[in-house]
């Protein structure tokens, strides 16, 4: 199977990258990181199964799990599968079957070597044989290998809805957030559904959670994985998110958490979507900059006073990350920045990029780079309603 070229990265985003990361070995560290895969991470649906027991589920299918976060079992990785070398085997085997000739005068050692063959099931010898040759492929040497094209997302576990392939990074924002049980939840842009399963399975299916598409094609799809995951105190609602927030301020409805995971430029995917280097340019981070402000004032109009709200995306970009809630703290005085707790190293965020200025609590706000922790770029920041 050939791999697929990197694009060649664009002169105008290398500069940005190089003001942001002004340490030549962080800039190279993070640039080296982008030639690499993303680890194959998932996070297990407790609605459905225990992370000890899709562990023991999984490692029985030979993978190789690993928990990442000690005190989020539910976050895993799966580092491949483990298979047994054959020509290991017939080294082992053959080596013992010398032996055992030389110990059984009876058995000719040409015989021997034609009926077993050890890649194989055993069909017949002696009691003996057949004991030493099984201990030897139960002994028989490991590799750790990667899994088949399409075989995480096609094993039963997955298609059964014990786990929901999900990025590192992509877990954070519910991480900060802390859904609780019988609260009031909106995600206000939700396909495909990693994080609207996930404050799911923190609510236990308790409460109301209201899981917002604009996109009829992304919609189905949202569907489709919040059917899969079990799913029982979901609403999809299909509109605008500005819209949306006006006709639940009509109806009373006001969340207790707000999740808006925005729509951006997408830098932080590099690693895992080659397309990014070609569709990215400044136009669109300025273009998605304001409509990452307008949906950000229509959630704030609603979310209950004394909630909290977070703002996600998984782009670098100053415009839409600082920008954005720094023009937060500007225009509504009751919104404010709250700190962040996360399992994984994050930088804080910016106070000036270029000729801006921003407010120092912008520190507070969370800057996930790739190779800081080996996932995929991001940026976090925690609001509170204050009244």
């Amino acid at each position: 199977m050939k791999t697929k070229k990197i694009p060649e990265m664009k002169p105008a985003f290398l500069e940005r990258m190089k003001l942001l990361l002004p340490d030549e070995k962080d800039l190279q560290s993070y640039l080296d990181i982008l030639k690499v895969k993303p680890v194959k991470s998932f996070r297990c649906n407790t609605l459905k199964i225990s992370p000890e027991n899709l562990k023991k589920r999984l490692e029985a299918k030979r993978w190789k799990i690993f928990q990442p976060w000690e005190n989020y079992p539910e976050v895993m990785i799966v580092e491949g599968k483990y298979v047994r070398s054959c020509a290991q085997i017939d080294k082992l085997a053959t080596d013992s079957v010398k032996s055992l000739v030389e110990i059984n005068n009876t058995t000719n050692k040409k015989s021997l070597k034609e009926e077993l063959p050890f890649n194989k099931v055993l069909v017949k010898k002696s009691d003996s044989v057949d004991f030493e040759v099984n201990q030897l492929r139960a002994k028989g040497e490991q590799i750790l290998q990667d899994l088949e094209p399409g075989e995480f997302g096609r094993s039963l576990e997955h298609l059964l809805g014990y786990y929901y392939i999900q990025e590192l990074a992509s877990m954070l924002p519910i991480v900060a957030l802390k859904p609780n049980e019988d609260e009031i939840f909106l995600d206000l842009c939700a396909a495909p559904g990693s994080k609207t399963t996930q404050v799911v399975a923190e609510m236990k299916n308790t409460g109301n959670v209201f899981a917002n598409e604009v996109s009829l094609g992304r919609l189905r799809i949202l569907a489709s994985n919040l059917e899969r995951c079990g799913t029982t105190n979901t609403l999809i609602t299909k509109k605008d998110g500005i819209i949306l927030c006006k006709r639940f301020k009509e109806l009373g409805i006001f969340p207790d958490k707000i999740l808006v995971d925005a729509p951006c430029s997408g830098e932080g995917t590099l690693r895992s979507s080659y397309q990014t280097y070609l569709m990215w340019n400044e136009k669109t981070i300025k273009r998605l900059s304001k409509i990452q402000k307008k949906l950000v004032e229509s959630a704030i109009e609603i979310l209950k006073s004394g909630g909290e709200m977070i703002y996600s995306t998984c782009t670098h970009a100053p415009e839409e990350n600082e920008e954005v809630v720094n023009w937060v703290l500007e225009n509504f005085p009751e919104m404010k920045l709250e700190n962040i707790e996360l399992p994984i190293k994050t930088r804080p965020g910016l106070t000036k990029w270029q000729d801006k200025e921003f407010s120092s609590e912008l520190k507070k706000c969370a800057r996930v780079y790739p190779h800081d922790n080996d996932t995929e770029g991001f940026f976090v920041a925690k609001l509170k309603k204050c009244q």
